[in-house]
């Protein structure tokens, strides 16, 4: 068991650099004992992903963790995106907090979109009576920013309980408003350069040794290092921009508060009809810089990461994508992983962006139509995961 240890326990955690280090259940460390961790998705995803509203689904998911990050008030602390949700985990003295600016999420998911979305709060010492843990890690991809890592089986069993209706946390009152700053959604879809964007899920199977599951994270990850970019969805140029899109909407309720929509709207147009005049120009303005900042997204991006198994979004060739799939087989058929796969021809970025003159902006990465929800539903058998160590 883990001992109580004080709040910024994670922010002592010393980022790993190599994500290949990541499969290995040695990069972990437990959370502590009096500890929480919270979950969140929307009902009937892939109904919505089908309707065409894949952009809207990522966004709505993204502001759980943008919910979370504003309402902590620079607190750091572990999180991770699920393409239709988030997870998540926290100290006792942000229950409160985390508790409302959650419930403040699902009635706006309601009220802004018509999404059903549930979420629950679930104690780490529940969670390991279970027979499960939650242990994590720092990925740092670049200087300026790094990303929770999960292992344990522990968030995927807080999941389930959460489907399950317990633990459940109620929507907030009508009319409330979480606070969204800085959750954005500018970028246009980005297509695939390399054959298409594939979504990866490897989770470990129950009673699979850990080695095994490791040793087989490792194959796939070093399959992907020899696509063009490292598979990279995002283009070394940097992802493009269209005025007006779809985004734009989408932004307006997220950051409207309890204004006007429209005159939200308006504002943002007019805002990002500036901002692409820069972005296609690559002209410089003050302390902005287009051409730094589009680099720095670009290095931000988080399209791989383990949580409760590997899950990447990357620019495939078919030979690569045949390659994977056959050691996921040779995997499964060994009773070591089950994995969904699912291709697309494009994948889209959801941001956090608390100023653009700064490099500790936020980049979720999915597939363009069902991303990780679609690779989920591929999977056959949904194991009952167990730790990785």
């Amino acid at each position: 068991m883990a001992n109580p240890l004080p709040d910024d326990f994670y922010a002592r955690l010393k980022p790993e650099s190599e994500f290949d280090r990541l499969a290995d259940a040695g990069a972990y460390v437990p959370l502590p004992d009096d500890w929480y961790v919270g979950s969140a998705d929307i009902v009937g995803s892939t109904a919505h992903i089908a309707a065409g509203r894949y952009k809207t689904v990522n966004t709505v998911g993204a502001a759980v963790v943008s919910a979370q990050m504003n309402a902590a008030g620079g607190m750091t602390f572990p999180f991770v995106f699920g393409g239709d949700g988030a997870g998540f985990a926290f100290p006792p003295s942000h229950l409160d907090r985390a508790q409302d600016a959650l419930a403040r999420v699902l009635r706006w998911a309601d009220q802004s979109f018509g999404f059903e979305m549930r979420g629950a709060i679930v104690p780490v010492a529940d969670i390991r009576a279970a027979g499960f843990d939650v242990s994590v890690a720092r990925y740092r991809p670049s200087p300026t920013i790094d990303y929770a890592m999960f292992a344990g089986g522990g968030l995927a069993w807080a999941e389930r309980q959460m489907k399950a209706g317990r633990y459940r946390i109620e929507p907030a009152p009508e009319g409330a408003v979480p606070d969204l700053a800085g959750l954005s959604c500018r970028w246009t879809p980005m297509k695939a350069r390399n054959g298409s964007i594939l979504s990866i899920l490897v989770l470990p199977r129950p009673g699979a040794a850990p080695a095994a599951v490791a040793a087989v994270s490792h194959r796939v990850v070093a399959m992907t290092r020899e696509l063009a970019g490292g598979g990279h969805p995002v283009p070394p140029e940097g992802p493009s921009v269209t005025w007006p899109n779809d985004g734009i909407a989408i932004e307006a309720h997220a950051s409207r508060g309890k204004g006007s929509l429209l005159r939200r709207k308006i504002e943002l147009l007019a805002t990002t009809l500036i901002a692409n005049f820069f972005f296609v120009t690559r002209m410089k303005t003050g302390v902005f810089d287009p051409t730094h900042y589009i680099k720095v997204t670009r290095d931000n991006a988080d399209f791989r990461k383990f949580d409760d198994g590997l899950k990447m979004t990357i620019d495939c060739d078919p030979r690569t994508r045949t390659r994977i799939e056959a050691v996921l087989q040779e995997a499964s058929a060994a009773g070591i992983v089950s994995y969904g796969l699912f291709e697309q021809d494009a994948a889209i970025m959801t941001c956090i962006v608390p100023s653009v003159t700064s490099d500790n902006h936020v980049h979720f990465i999915d597939g363009a139509a069902g991303g990780y929800t679609s690779a989920a539903m591929a999977i056959k058998d949904h194991p009952q995961t167990e730790p990785l160590g």
